[in-house]
C-alpha cells in the first residue's frame, strides 16, 4: 500500500500527503511547498509517507 501512495506522492503530492495523514498541518504545509517548487512537494510527501 506504501508503494501506491509513494506513486501517488510523486504525481500528485498533496494527494498522497492527504491519503496519509488526512487534512491537518503536514497537508497544508505541502500545498504550500508544492505550489512554491514541485521537488520540495515531492520530498516532503515522500518523507510523511516513508515516516509513518
Amino acid at each position: 500500500m506504501d508503494l501506491i501512495r509513494i506513486l501517488i506522492a510523486i504525481l500528485l503530492p498533496p494527494l498522497g500527503v492527504f491519503l496519509q495523514v488526512g487534512i491537518g498541518g503536514a497537508f497544508w504545509l505541502n500545498i504550500l511547498l508544492t505550489l512554491f517548487g514541485y521537488i520540495p512537494g515531492i520530498v516532503h510527501a515522500v518523507w510523511v509517507i516513508a515516516r509513518r
